[in-house]
């Protein structure tokens, strides 16, 4: 008696998420990833192997999608919900981290910065360009030597006059060598505070970081500053001590939380159709129990992250959501999406080690991915110290 197997269910159904996704972020969700589709993976696979990406290309058609600062209110931004947010990262993200992390950084790190710190002339400035993606911004607070402890930071602005002078390098700069304008954040006598510096501003460089072997499609850069002269309004008013770019953070963090699960999700499901038309001793590599094994637990750990992620969305929605919430996010997310990324790659065999599927890509762009905006063992000392009361970062 021949038996037909059950039609199979896309991966996240399983877990009735649409219910709780409302009409308008859905539609954008389905607009981002028709995008992706069309634009991104035909061409995404070049790009990592050449270590490029067409940065002002696609960021002008992701301007017009309207997905930079389309969390953010007024100046020509979108002022979409963190829960639409979040699934325009995960889209991007399934195409590729680089493309993500792109939009992270101009929109939740660069624009946010200006939108929330800045004056309303560096607002009228900056904004509309930057949401259009007709500018590109980036966003310098990670040091050579100065990581995980922003606070150590050796990057220095002085006055001179009513002007004032920085010196200092930046490292692992997203959109740094491509970007119109850098928010750098310095060390003064009054505390930290932020500045934005003009691409071709006089001792400013941003030499491209080449010979990745993760984030490929992504431009990386250091930020050199030798005597840069600003003048006072370059200043962001708003923002004094290192609250400010940690709060920058946070709005990206919240982004990673989607977006890892992005990749993993495009891992899972091109597993579940390699194995289903991939035969091995006459028989489909989805009928083996060993193959069915790995394919449910990720199932699982895909579906009970993107639960927490959409509880953290209508937690920032309402307005409610603590920094210490979106480390359990940000922690959770990245560590599932690269154990994921990895179990896929095993089951794709060898197949899985070639740019003809996007497994090891997404897995090697997840390390980069675990490991910035807050390592995995940063977030979990966040963790530990909400949970225990006792702080162990020294």
């Amino acid at each position: 008696m021949t038996v037909t197997p059950p039609a199979t269910l896309p991966v996240l159904d399983y877990f009735g998420v649409d219910a709780l996704i409302d009409e308008e972020s859905r539609a954008l969700r389905e607009a981002v990833r028709a995008y992706v589709d069309r634009r991104v993976r035909p061409d995404v696979a070049g790009w990592y192997e050449q270590g490029s990406l067409p940065v002002r290309d696609l960021a002008r058609e992701l301007g017009s999608l309207g997905v930079l600062g389309m969390h953010l209110q007024g100046y020509g931004c979108a002022g979409t919900s963190a829960l639409a947010y979040g699934l325009a990262c995960f889209e991007l993200e399934a195409g590729d981290s680089g493309l993500r992390s792109l939009v992270s950084v101009q929109g939740s790190l660069a624009m946010y910065a200006i939108h929330r710190y800045g004056s309303e002339a560096q607002r009228e400035q900056w904004l509309p360009a930057m949401a259009s993606g007709t500018a590109i911004g980036c966003f310098g607070l990670t040091e050579p030597d100065f990581g995980s402890d922003p606070s150590g930071m050796r990057t220095r602005a002085r006055r001179d006059g009513s002007d004032w002078i920085l010196d200092g390098t930046k490292m692992w700069i997203t959109n740094g060598s491509v970007a119109d304008v850098a928010v750098v954040w310095a060390r003064t006598d009054e505390g930290i505070r932020g500045f934005l510096v003009p691409a071709g501003t006089p001792g400013f460089t941003a030499p491209e970081i080449t010979r990745k072997l993760s984030l490929r499609a992504s431009v990386t850069a250091e930020l050199v500053l030798d005597g840069v002269r600003l003048p006072a309004d370059a200043m962001l008013p708003g923002a004094t001590g290192l609250s400010a770019p940690l709060s920058c953070l946070n709005e990206a963090r919240f982004g990673i939380v989607f977006g890892a699960l992005g990749a993993a999700h495009d891992c899972l499901s091109t597993t579940i159709a390699y194995a289903g038309s991939r035969e091995i001793f006459d028989r489909p590599l989805a009928a083996y129990q060993a193959t069915q094994l790995k394919l449910a637990d990720m199932t699982l750990e895909l579906g009970k992250g993107f639960l927490l992620a959409l509880r953290l969305a209508a937690l920032k929605d309402a307005g409610t959501l603590d920094h210490r919430q979106i480390s359990l996010g940000k922690l959770n997310s990245t560590r599932e999406a690269i154990a994921i990324a990895r179990e896929c790659r095993t089951i794709l065999g060898a197949a899985g080690i070639t740019l003809d599927y996007p497994v090891l890509r997404h897995a090697s762009n997840l390390e980069s991915v675990l490991t910035y905006e807050g390592t995995s063992e940063v977030h979990q000392l966040i963790i530990g110290q909400t949970v225990t009361g006792h702080a162990a970062f020294r």
